[in-house]
């Protein structure tokens, strides 16, 4: 997508910790049908997004230092055990940081961090897949996200509609989860909104695992929650002051472009400008920053799917027109040092 926006303080430090990678064409191929979710839709906007792509929206004007690719069930193994399929995906995604890391691509160092996929469900057989990703990793494997995400309304999720109600509070999930401490890994979580109190718990039981909250917790409006997105925004924000309240939780600020949230600004045309979307987003943006801290927060791009609302260089306006009265000490923190420190990455 062609940049509409030139970028604002071209010369602040970067990381991007959320985007992923995906060649979904021979899956889409033949589709004519009429998208039956906005998530449908903005696959099949970027239904190719590889290095190059990727590339093409680091260039786009920021100084992106380094990124985090998060899992996305992207490459995985046709061969092998079942539960080591997943292991696919860190290989693919280690061989294209290493290809970043070639120099040949400049100075940016695409997917030095890496975060996988397992079962947790798998109770102590976990273990063994995540040495196995961290063997595949290179050095760069960080941690797991298995998402969470549910709700009884199945228009809210759409073709994401796939995991039971109550995953992170379930004994299953625990017995394997407490692996992540014994290995040094983070984890990563996505839920949405009415969700959030499993999350609590969760951080609360196991205080030496560090876990980051994706897309601030995943604001519905939409399906049921089409028009009551203020409505619930008492209750998302107790919430997350509850959950900023385990210092061993950090909050990722983005993913509010996706369809999920309801924002007037997806997929219009023309796109919003990134005043619009920094209006749209502010409560969120800046009640997880008052409750976590900048410490504690990173700005994400969540590449490609944000791309259903706007480009790459008009995303990171956005946040950077949120974070404008911040000190440089703040910015660096949003934009890059939570990030930095959190995923153990040396640039």
């Amino acid at each position: 997508m062609m940049s509409l926006e030139a970028a604002l303080e071209p010369d602040l430090p970067i990381i991007d910790p959320h985007h992923h990678l995906w060649d979904r064409r021979r899956v889409l191929a033949g589709v004519d049908t009429p998208p039956a979710h906005p998530f449908e839709a903005v696959i099949r906007r970027s239904p190719h997004y590889l290095l190059d792509q990727l590339l093409e929206d680091l260039g786009s004007g920021h100084r992106v230092l380094s990124t985090v690719f998060i899992e996305c069930g992207a490459m995985y193994r046709a061969d092998g055990p079942p539960e080591l399929a997943c292991v696919g995906e860190t290989e693919f995604v280690n061989g294209v940081a290493a290809m970043s890391a070639s120099g040949v691509y400049g100075d940016v160092r695409a997917c030095a961090g890496i975060v996988g996929r397992a079962d947790f469900t798998m109770g102590d057989g976990v273990a063994r897949v995540l040495e196995a990703h961290i063997a595949a990793g290179g050095g760069r494997f960080r941690g797991v996200r298995q998402s969470a995400s549910h709700d009884p309304d199945p228009q809210v999720l759409g073709p994401l509609s796939r995991t039971p109600a109550g995953l992170y509070a379930s004994a299953a999930f625990r017995s394997g989860f407490r692996h992540l401490a014994d290995l040094g890994l983070s984890f990563d979580a996505w839920l949405l909104e009415p969700q959030l109190p499993d999350l609590i718990d969760l951080a609360r039981v196991f205080p030496e695992t560090a876990i980051v909250l994706d897309h601030v917790g995943t604001p519905l409006g939409i399906g049921g929650y089409a028009g009551r997105r203020d409505e619930r925004f008492g209750v998302w924000r107790d919430n997350i002051q509850r959950l900023a309240q385990n210092p061993n939780v950090f909050c990722k600020l983005g993913g509010l472009a996706m369809p999920f949230a309801g924002f007037d600004s997806f997929m219009t045309d023309p796109p919003a400008a990134s005043e619009v979307l920094a209006q749209e987003w502010r409560p969120y943006v800046e009640t997880c920053i008052e409750a976590f801290g900048v410490g504690r927060c990173m700005f994400e791009s969540n590449f490609p799917v944000d791309a259903g609302t706007c480009d790459y260089a008009t995303l990171w306006n956005a946040f950077k027109r949120l974070a404008a009265g911040a000190s440089a000490d703040e910015k660096a923190a949003l934009f890059a040092g939570t990030a930095r420190r959190v995923y153990r990455l040396a640039i």
